[in-house]
């Protein structure tokens, strides 16, 4: 029994296991990562795990999206066969000694690939039956693409290798059959080629079913070995090199669909990337790999403040050229733009949109709606718009007419920026549209995820050399590109346009205004995108009287940019730059001195509410005179009070941790507590008849809700629609209908 047990853990296969975890365990961690993000660990509330359990390509989950998943991950799994066999082969030289000895290696390595696809497909099972409600017929032709996809890549790639295979022993069999020509090349080494260290192989694999002993090589000349190493590792780098010059050239055709993988393919070629250039680092630079990372990195950076190079995102449409006329991002340039007749002046063209928004209405003092909505990703756009819909039903189609003012973060912004489009072109521009469709809410709900990671890998890292124009500026086409133009085709174009094309509706009030809230990461202010002026919301009302002069906490944008042509912005890159998820969207660079860059509007006021009553605060005395009611609409992705999702760990980490992550548990609740306080004293100040009606997307079963990320399954979909039927959901519309 112990002979056994000795033959198996001395088997190829089990050694190349241990290897793995005593040599280069940084080659691990993507499959760590790949096994967590699978079980739903890694990324869960992003749902990470979605996009690889139902790829999506061309905007369907079928046959098709599950092949190009498959051939990604063949592809994956042959670059880590490359990149090991690469860093490896010393240990095993006995494979030299061998026919096609790249195919036995990943013969003997496929313990870890096996386990993986297994577990995949378990998981999968699981996810399509219960997320993506399909059918055992459906997922065999699922399975069946994903099979295909993995096997053509495996089977062209070992193809390719035995033609190399052919041509080193084509090479090789002329000096080998020549006594005196080898030894001239391949002179016999007196120290005998001593056994790996870290391996001990007795048995391997030549084939799936067949077990052959490992040949002694010592008598062979460690020059030999190597030589026949080489030509393989040659073979096997040129390989790499191929693929990334593939992907180069599928950065140029990213513009058509066909190139726009699903989000799991393009992470998977992102591994094989990083897999490849750190098995390069290790094989060419042995022991230099780090200085040399060290002095790149230098080099790199050197470049960058010297603006050779420029890897950073722009807000397309600004002018970035005229360096000369940049402003200047400092106390004396904000408070110059919030002066008090500057800010009398933003006021006295407000009271005119104001005033024209009454002349709008039907009655002497109506209703006026303020609508917030909070971030979210593609929940918080497909609930904004589910919301938006049944009110507008139930309000006689009158909502976008009442409403004078949208504010929010990320993804609800999306969601009330399209109806807000839809209703325009059916009051304003008689377009025959039924606003009430399940069209527009599966547009909105459509994913934007796939397009944004294919970008990422086959043009941020292979190609970031493509560029188009917005007038007469030109930008790179990058990650930040891809999501635009995907969330512009996902919406037929209605938000493809600039901050000029909506200026003229805003200011004759027929269209809600719109403020996205961006926030500077410089020092957290809030930067106000608007088509109109508004100073006004730069820093609180106080008496000067009383208080000392306050900083502004916030940026007007059209004013802070005046010479950059601030109109010329495009909406959607206004919506992408108020919708800025952490590393999955860039950062958006702007054209002050010193530079700054904007982030999600979430991390500051993620419900638009803090903006909304600084406003209302703003306008008290004309909404009392002129207005019956004013009715705050809050449309939220989450439940308030924070109950269900408390900070608690039983893990003794907790020591450690928990300072770490207190704050990102607790960021969006303490936003909720502290806008609660400010609603309170806006209700004071601005009138009696001032309500909140808060809908809010609770999931249908617990822990079962629609992830926070720009991808929804059919399951989420539906959970995100059946939220309306909530009981607190009809309660408040009920109380909007008395309160119209």
């Amino acid at each position: 029994m112990i002979r056994y047990v000795k033959a198996v853990y001395f088997s190829f296969p089990i050694q190349l296991v241990i290897l793995h975890v005593k040599k280069f365990q940084v080659l691990l961690i993507f499959w760590i990562i790949l096994f967590s993000t699978i079980n739903g660990g890694f990324m869960q509330s992003f749902g990470a795990y979605a996009l690889f359990l139902a790829p999506e390509y061309l905007g369907k989950v079928n046959s098709i999206s599950a092949g190009v998943v498959g051939a990604a991950t063949g592809v994956f799994i042959m670059s880590w066969n490359i990149t090991t066999f690469i860093l490896f082969s010393r240990h095993f030289r006995f494979l030299a000694t061998t026919t096609k000895p790249f195919l036995k290696y990943c013969i003997n390595n496929s313990i870890i690939p096996l386990i993986f696809l297994i577990f995949y497909f378990i998981k999968a099972v699981q996810f399509e039956i219960k997320k993506e409600l399909v059918g055992g017929f459906e997922f065999f032709f699922l399975t069946l693409g994903f099979l295909v996809g993995l096997s053509i890549i495996i089977i062209a790639s070992l193809l390719y290798f035995f033609r190399a295979d052919k041509t080193i022993i084509r090479q090789i069999t002329p000096v080998m059959s020549n006594a005196k020509l080898f030894k001239s090349q391949f002179a016999y080494d007196k120290n005998k080629l001593s056994e790996s260290r870290l391996m001990k192989v007795r048995w391997y694999l030549n084939s799936p079913l067949s077990l052959k002993k490992a040949r002694d090589v010592s008598h062979y000349s460690r020059e030999f070995i190597e030589n026949i190493f080489g030509r393989h590792h040659f073979s096997a780098i040129l390989s790499i090199f191929v693929a990334f010059i593939f992907l180069i050239i599928v950065g140029f055709f990213m513009d058509d669909p066909l190139f726009q993988l699903p989000a799991a393919a393009s992470i998977l070629i992102f591994f094989t990337i990083l897999i490849s250039i750190s098995g390069a680092f290790s094989y060419f630079l042995q022991s230099w790999s780090i200085p040399f990372v060290i002095a790149l990195f230098l080099v790199l950076n050197l470049l960058y403040q010297y603006n050779v190079i420029d890897p950073t995102n722009k807000a397309y449409g600004l002018n970035y050229l005229n360096r000369l006329d940049r402003p200047a991002y400092d106390r004396e340039s904000l408070l110059r733009l919030c002066t008090t007749a500057k800010v009398q002046e933003d006021k006295q063209n407000m009271l005119g949109i104001l005033e024209k928004w009454k002349g709008r209405q039907k009655e002497g003092k109506p209703v006026m709606y303020i609508i917030n909505t909070s971030g979210g990703g593609n929940r918080s756009a497909t609930f904004t718009m589910n919301v938006l819909q049944y009110l507008d039903s139930i309000s006689n189609h009158a909502l976008m007419r009442k409403t004078f003012l949208i504010t929010g973060a990320s993804g609800g912004m999306i969601g009330a920026a399209y109806f807000r489009e839809l209703a325009n072109l059916k009051e304003n521009k008689n377009r025959p549209i039924n606003l009430q469709s399940h069209q527009y809410d599966d547009d909105i709900a459509r994913d934007l995820l796939n397009p944004l990671f294919s970008s990422f890998v086959a043009r941020d890292l292979a190609s970031p050399a493509q560029k188009f124009k917005v007038g007469d500026y030109e930008y790179i086409k990058d990650r930040g590109y891809a999501f635009e133009q995907k969330l512009a085709a996902n919406t037929h174009g209605l938000l493809d346009k600039q901050l000029k094309d909506l200026y003229g509706d805003e200011k004759n009030a027929r269209i809600p205004l719109m403020f996205f809230n961006s926030v500077i990461t410089r020092d957290s202010r809030s930067m106000v995108i608007s088509t109109q002026p508004v100073s006004f919301l730069m820093r609180p009302a106080y008496d000067s009287a009383h208080f000392p002069e306050m900083d502004p906490d916030a940026l007007d944008f059209s004013s802070f940019f005046a010479k950059q042509n601030p109109m010329n912005l495009r909406l959607l890159t206004a919506l992408r730059m108020n919708a800025t998820f952490p590393y999955v969207l860039p950062n958006v660079w702007l054209p002050t001195s010193p530079v700054i860059d904007v982030m999600d509007a979430g991390f500051r006021d993620n419900f638009g509410e803090q903006t909304a009553i600084r406003f209302l605060y703003a306008f008290k005395d004309w909404i009392r005179e002129n207005t019956s009611q004013v009715v705050l609409i809050q449309i939220s992705d989450r439940k308030s009070g924070g109950w269900e999702s408390p900070y608690e760990s039983n893990d003794i980490t907790e020591i450690i941790t928990k300072p770490l992550l207190l704050l990102q548990y607790n960021w969006y609740k303490m936003q909720e507590y502290n806008q609660n306080d400010l609603l309170s004293l806006a209700q004071q100040a601005v009138s009696k008849n001032f309500y909140k009606l808060s809908f809010q997307y609770v999931p249908t079963h617990e822990n079962q809700g629609a992830t926070l990320n720009f991808h929804l399954t059919k399951q989420e979909k539906i959970d995100v629609a059946n939220a309306l039927l909530n009981s607190d959901n009809q309660q408040n519309f009920q109380r909007f209908k008395e309160l119209k």
